[in-house]
């Protein structure tokens, strides 16, 4: 993977960079001094459950007062609060805001500890006044305040949090050091567009950290740096410079002080500052943890199915008196939002791959003289046989971010047939747990190799030459791709005036383009939609299709569901269909969708998931392929879906989803009246002073 050229500043970067951080408007009112003002102070211990003897009675004398500073306020201005002002917030609603944010962090930052003494986390391990007094010993101020929270968070959390804090300061100065780069180049190189990405490329673990990572300042080795990659054209001048940047608008800030030793940013105050924000942010991430857990362990089988079967009942109701709130929930169908029954079969969705017809095509077909029914099917069939597609996925190589690698070592690729179709993308995000660093991508199989040419000329530019198909090619490419699955077979046949005439391989259907007779011999002249369809088929996947397990990895479903999916993205320029659920939702009555492509997906539909079809329309060639539909269950009932509650920790299935939705809701309910809970309770163990920080309130009127 190639390193991501940044465009656009992450949030620190952006409003350090700001004309307002970095203008009088701070640094003519505000000095060292008064950042260090305390503007508020908290100390749940006055509160009635400490006071009066109850469970958190014991640990009064070590829930120390907390404190808010200005310089908080503004760190946090930094960090965030600069979007705000952005989206039309005044700086008075601004800092108020800020500063019941962290009056509120530092109440739940105690109560979290007072807890886990208590309670213990959703780990089990256990708390103590001794461990805490250890942790603490001998240590004052910031170092004092981070020892205190790391006690309560795992290594792992803590390494976890260093390693985000050193991301954020990396990003900014990379932000700088980029506008330093571009502003030497005489002219940019020039970039394809960015073909769209899947979701979830390059998305880090939760749980990944590089215990070597460092911030790089051009001081320190970048060899020193652990997986930290430089930007493109970085050298140690221009880091020197954009770290000195970086310094500059944090001292115009009033963020470091006089006499730090700035030559490593890790010795920085303000590192410190973000430090213990990234630990206060763990703690409070382990307290919803525990919270989790609790309700978790308080979620029952009886529970689960009792939701699923309410909800199935209310929908076989409401679904069969309106079928239109129906259509409008199938619309809205995810992991979240469950559909488990329909009002009658065969609705459904679909991903249509489309392969255009050229400009000149589309030119041409426009001009052209209809029939007599107003139509012009027979000029339009004339021209599909010189419809070629080619692979969208040029601007993976040359955009911004090249996402190639040469996939020629990774087991099961597809060529086609050609052995120097080796290219393929998101290397790390198709390799799952091996690389350790990012997700792997989901129902994205990651096989299929780029299909056409590639190499470099003299510059080290790409050269790209996609291969042009016709659609008996692409046809080839598609069945080929799912048979090359274990457990997948896919086969079709072509059509000619409706009627199945297998040509065997892949030859040119002539008949089809040579067809005249489109319309049904009726008082109407109606059209007959089943002229249009050029080629049927449909996956086997060894077994009845089970839609329970559509998001199991390595299952023949998600196989199916995933090789579709990236051929999609390979070759599809509907890219409004890109990255939806399951494809479009197809409707049993009449829908928006342009005619022909609506018999299509309806056929596809009554035939079941895994079936295609291919039919034009006067946009071009659309291959329609069947994700899921309702079906018949074999006792009369249209209920695709079965809660198994040993299948509820088993990742991807329904049972898994359903599940975790539940307890999702739960959990989002019982957080919530627990916060409601502990500010409620602890509100008036705060005092704030805003006449301290009135000059921020203030801004609007300067």
């Amino acid at each position: 993977m190639k390193k991501r050229t940044k465009i656009a500043a992450v949030a620190l970067a952006a409003s350090l960079a700001c004309t307002v951080l970095s203008g009088c408007v701070f640094t003519s009112t505000n000095t060292l001094k008064d950042y260090r003002q305390v503007i508020a102070e908290v100390d749940i211990t006055q509160g009635k459950d400490f006071q009066e003897g109850g469970a958190f009675a014991a640990y009064s004398d070590v829930i120390e007062p907390g404190v808010v500073t200005k310089q908080d306020m503004v760190a946090m201005f930094v960090s965030s609060g600069y979007s705000m002002i952005q989206n039309n917030y005044t700086y008075y609603d601004t800092f108020n805001l800020i500063s019941d944010t962290l009056v509120n962090r530092q109440i739940y930052l105690q109560y979290a500890m007072a807890y886990f003494m208590e309670y213990g986390d959703a780990e089990g391990t256990e708390y103590s006044v001794e461990g805490y007094r250890a942790a603490i010993e001998g240590k004052e101020g910031e170092d004092k305040r981070l020892a205190g929270l790391k006690y309560f968070l795992a290594e792992e959390e803590v390494a976890q949090a260093d390693y985000s804090v050193r991301v954020l300061f990396n990003n900014s100065i990379d932000a700088l050091e980029e506008s330093l780069i571009a502003a030497e180049e005489e002219e940019s190189p020039a970039t394809d567009s960015v073909r769209t990405l899947p979701n979830g490329v390059e998305t880090e673990n939760e749980d990944y950290y590089d215990a070597a990572y460092k911030v790089y300042t051009g001081s320190n080795s970048l060899s020193d740096c652990g997986s930290y990659e430089a930007p493109e054209g970085s050298t140690v001048t221009t880091r020197r410079t954009a770290y000195n940047q970086f310094l500059g608008n944090l001292r115009s800030s009033q963020m470091v002080e006089t006499g730090e030793d700035v030559s490593d940013a890790e010795n920085l105050s303000y590192f410190k500052i973000e430090q213990r924000s990234a630990y206060e942010m763990a703690l409070l991430n382990k307290l919803g943890e525990k919270f989790e857990a609790e309700i978790k362990a308080e979620i029952t089988e009886a529970d689960v199915r009792e939701a699923y079967d309410k909800a199935y009942t209310e929908q076989s109701k409401n679904f069969a008196d309106d079928r239109e709130s129906f259509e409008t929930a199938l619309d809205s169908m995810s992991d979240t939002s469950f559909i488990l029954t329909a009002p009658e079969e065969n609705y459904g969705f679909v991903i249509n791959i489309l392969l255009p017809f050229s400009q000149r095509q589309t030119n041409a077909l426009e001009s052209a003289p209809a029939d007599s029914q107003g139509n012009k099917f027979g000029y339009r069939a004339t021209l599909l046989s010189k419809v070629r597609a080619t692979d969208q996925r040029s601007g993976w190589f040359t955009g911004e971010t090249d996402y190639s690698f040469d996939g020629s070592q990774i087991e099961g690729i597809y060529t086609g047939g050609n052995a120097d179709r080796t290219y393929l993308f998101f290397e790390d995000s198709i390799s799952g747990e091996e690389n350790g660093k990012y997700e792997r991508l989901e129902n994205y199989y990651g096989r299929y190799t780029f299909n056409g040419s590639v190499s470099k000329n003299a510059k080290d530019e790409y050269v790209i030459n996609p291969a042009r198909l016709t659609i008996d090619d692409f046809i080839a490419e598609l069945e080929g791709y799912l048979n090359a699955q274990s457990g997948l077979s896919a086969q079709g046949a072509y059509y000619a005036d409706g009627t199945a005439q297998s040509f065997g391989g892949y030859e040119s259907n002539d008949a089809y383009y040579a067809q005249t007779q489109f319309y049904k011999d009726d008082a109407a002249h109606s059209v007959d939609y089943s002229k249009f369809v050029y080629y049927q088929g449909k996956v086997a996947f060894g077994k009845t299709f089970d839609p329970n397990q559509m998001f199991v990895a390595d299952t023949p479903e998600n196989k199916a569901f995933s090789a579709i999916n990236e051929l999609s993205f390979a070759y599809n320029t509907d890219t409004a269909g890109l990255n939806s659920y399951l494809g479009y939702a197809v409707s049993v009555e009449k829908t928006d969708f342009v005619s022909e492509f609506e018999y299509a997906a309806q056929l596809a539909c009554k035939e079941g998931a895994g079936s295609y079809v291919v039919v034009p329309s006067d946009y071009g060639w659309h291959i329609i392929y069947c994700t899921f539909s309702f079906v018949e269950n074999g006792s009369g009932e249209i209920e695709p879906f079965a809660f198994d509650w040993d299948e509820k920790d088993t990742e991807g299935t329904f049972s898994n989803l359903y599940y975790e939705s539940i307890c999702a809701n739960a959990t989002t309910r019982y957080t919530t009246i627990r916060q409601s809970y502990i500010i409620n309770e602890y509100t008036q163990c705060a005092t704030v002073y805003k006449d301290r920080y009135a000059d921020l309130t203030g801004l609007d009127l300067v």
